[in-house]
């Protein structure tokens, strides 16, 4: 769905389609039909937006025959749909009965990150509408902490020269204008807008850029407006921000048997104690677990938050809460001025599969009701700082 915003910018609001495992283009247009059809419906709105996931051998796919990129829009298009922005962070099996760091591979180091990455921005750049300003791509933050020495980060750093000149080439034969989104997550080379500032700049601004991710911005214990402050000095543009909440638990001791029923097999859960903030390492091992059962198990100090993301509109039951205020925070620091902080915004909960059973969909139909409240949830926040419901005409059919 689309906002306007008091300076006049247009805000695009989707959700994110990680939370569904399909990787290939049958498989991708039957969720739409599944689930987004069902989420547009449901908001009584003519028009939404699709954060969507492509996994590396579609994304492949697609970016060698124009023809299916072709027939993807149409799809998009007949269904109310569209598509302003990418998750290209999972490479592929994202909703793999495991995937904990598989995620995290391959990294900014390698031919293959580059390569998907750059087939991801000729494959947005046909399914852009024609009224979109620009196309996102949200990615990892160059890779997993360990191993990193110097030879790796010269190689990433190669690599994003070669993604900034392959991004020039795109928008040179297409005319279409795609940003590539670093966004950091606990536990890896960039978890922090610190380490942002210190290990990103430098790179092709114009191009490249910063995806907020409001729960890992919770989970390095960061003040939103402090961190905003810390990219624009940096000189980093926030490209794109991910709207989410983690999971907090203020006593984690009071609250460890509520925490074990969070713990789950398939993704990291990394947990933070408030004592990391402002730490040079967040993942200071004093502070820091990568996993939720690992902070349990050695009883890191309190209070904790946890890389988990949880619906916006249904947090966690005491004694666990959620990093609801720190969403919010962010919004106002972003959307509460004269100009719009980023113009595109996805709720990205990925986890709906493996909340804690009493919590978890049964149905394709509950798991889209759940999206669509989750969308709303934002939408209304939105509102809430002055921004408005916005109708437009695309393909001559008024949204």
């Amino acid at each position: 769905m689309r906002l306007r915003h008091a300076g006049g910018e247009t805000v695009h609001l989707g959700y994110c389609t990680n939370v569904h495992p399909a990787e290939d283009l049958a498989g991708i247009l039957g969720q739409l039909d599944t689930y987004a059809v069902p989420v547009r419906e449901a908001l009584g709105s003519d028009l939404l937006g699709l954060g969507l996931w492509l996994a590396a051998p579609v994304a492949a796919e697609l970016a060698a025959d124009p023809t299916l990129r072709r027939r993807l829009r149409t799809e998009l298009d007949a269904r109310g749909l569209e598509v302003v922005t990418l998750n290209g962070f999972p490479y592929a099996a994202f909703q793999a009965p495991v995937v904990k760091q598989d995620v995290y591979h391959p990294d900014w180091t390698t031919e293959q990150r580059l390569t998907y990455t750059l087939n991801l921005a000729r494959v947005l750049a046909d399914l852009l509408p024609d009224d979109a300003a620009r196309g996102s791509i949200s990615t990892l933050p160059l890779a997993w902490r360990q191993p990193w020495d110097t030879d790796r980060a010269d190689a990433a750093r190669r690599r994003l020269d070669q993604l900034a000149a392959g991004l020039a080439t795109v928008q040179r034969d297409t005319g279409r204008e795609v940003r590539i989104a670093f966004e950091p997550e606990p536990g890896c080379v960039v978890e922090s807008t610190s380490q942002a500032a210190e290990l990103l700049s430098g790179m092709d601004t114009d191009r490249l850029g910063v995806c907020l991710d409001l729960a890992h911005l919770a989970c390095a214990w960061e003040e939103p407006a402090e961190a905003l402050d810390r990219l624009r000095t940096a000189g980093l543009p926030v490209v794109k921000v991910q709207v989410s909440a983690a999971v907090e638990a203020a006593d984690p001791e009071g609250g460890a048997e509520a925490l074990r029923r969070w713990v789950e097999p398939r993704f990291l859960h990394q947990t933070r104690g408030a004592g990391c903030a402002g730490l040079a390492d967040p993942a200071d091992p004093t502070y820091a677990a990568d996993d939720l059962d690992e902070a349990l198990d050695k009883a890191l100090p309190g209070p904790w938050r946890v890389h988990y993301h949880v619906p916006l509109h249904a947090p966690p039951e005491e004694p666990l809460g959620s990093t609801l205020p720190v969403l919010r925070a962010a919004l106002r620091a972003l959307f509460d001025g004269p100009t719009a902080g980023c113009d595109h915004l996805d709720v990205e909960t990925y986890t709906w599969g493996v909340l804690p059973a009493a919590r978890r969909p049964g149905t394709d139909a509950e798991l889209a009701a759940g999206i669509a409240a989750e969308l709303a949830f934002a939408r209304d926040e939105l509102v809430g700082l002055g921004l408005t419901t916005e109708r437009t005409v695309s393909m001559g059919v008024t949204r």
